[in-house]
């Protein structure tokens, strides 16, 4: 894979709409952000709910790495998604076909769970080979529990004893792989490029995130005037969300005053009430007569 479009699926999947993924969720759960009961002050708890979305949205971005390297080396991907008779969907993380073979991946960044959810994760692993079962009757399957990051071992022992007990019970081959161990199962020869590709892409990323949105305020407009009008009216008919967590990310309040002259904008080309009371409302919040 050409090292540009490999990073740009990283930088695309983990930072893309993670200012408006921040906004919203003060709108959607202030109580996580504000209170006495908290050990952080603001500018700690928006930074902890950066980085610790990054994490997650890596997993998401490495999902779809790993499909286009699977995808080069002549594995077609197989529909994702299916619902049991009792209308669960379910979606798998991957899932392709090379010749008469089905090859799934429920694919981890890494192994450090706690035993509540690493039981939780079988199971649901187990889940989906039934569904695979009876959607491919006449096909073989082969199931792999992988994990991306090989350094962390914490339940290889539960995970390998579970996979064996499936091998057994439901008759197909079922692995638990770490790292380049996949990659070498499927002989794709790409591990040491991932490797140099993601040693390079963590020099050109910033040691934290930057959480004031003012720095460079049209582009965080241009995020954030996206959301929905109820996150908006939301935030702005609380107070201390306000000032606690929206003046904290907009202390020069650039980003608010684009986003007043938006409302004002959005009344007059729409004629919806809504922006107009935003328009009221951060308009009282700015102290503006």
């Amino acid at each position: 894979m050409d090292y540009n479009k490999f990073i740009n699926i990283l930088n695309k999947r983990i930072f893309q709409e993670s200012k408006a993924d921040l906004v919203r969720k003060f709108a959607e759960h202030p109580h996580r952000y504000i209170g006495l009961f908290r050990p952080t002050k603001p500018k700690g708890k928006i930074i902890q709910n950066l980085t610790q979305s990054a994490e997650i949205k890596f997993g998401d971005a490495f999902e779809e790495i790993l499909e286009i390297y699977f995808n080069d080396f002549d594995y077609t991907t197989l529909p994702r998604i299916y619902k049991t008779d009792g209308r669960k969907k379910y979606c798998l993380d991957q899932l392709f076909e090379k010749k008469d073979k089905i090859v799934f991946i429920e694919q981890k960044v890494r192994d450090d769970h706690d035993s509540t959810k690493k039981k939780g994760q079988i199971d649901n692993f187990i889940r989906k080979i039934d569904i695979l079962q009876s959607e491919y009757p006449n096909k073989i399957i082969e199931a792999n529990f992988y994990f991306i990051d090989d350094c962390l071992k914490k339940n290889r022992k539960y995970y390998q004893e579970e996979i064996d007990k499936i091998t057994k019970d439901y008759g197909l081959d079922c692995f638990l792989f770490y790292g380049e161990k996949l990659f070498e199962r499927y002989q794709i020869d790409t591990w040491s490029e991932i490797l140099k590709y993601l040693k390079n892409w963590k020099k050109s990323i910033p040691d934290m995130p930057e959480i004031n949105f003012d720095i460079d305020a049209d582009n965080s407009f241009q995020e954030i005037s996206k959301l929905e009008t109820l996150v908006f009216r939301k935030i702005l008919n609380n107070d201390e969300i306000f000032k606690k967590m929206i003046l904290t990310i907009s202390p020069e309040k650039k980003l608010l005053f684009l986003l007043l002259d938006f409302f004002k904008k959005e009344h007059k080309k729409t004629n919806k009430k809504i922006y107009d009371t935003l328009y009221g409302l951060l308009k009282n919040k700015l102290k503006i007569k």
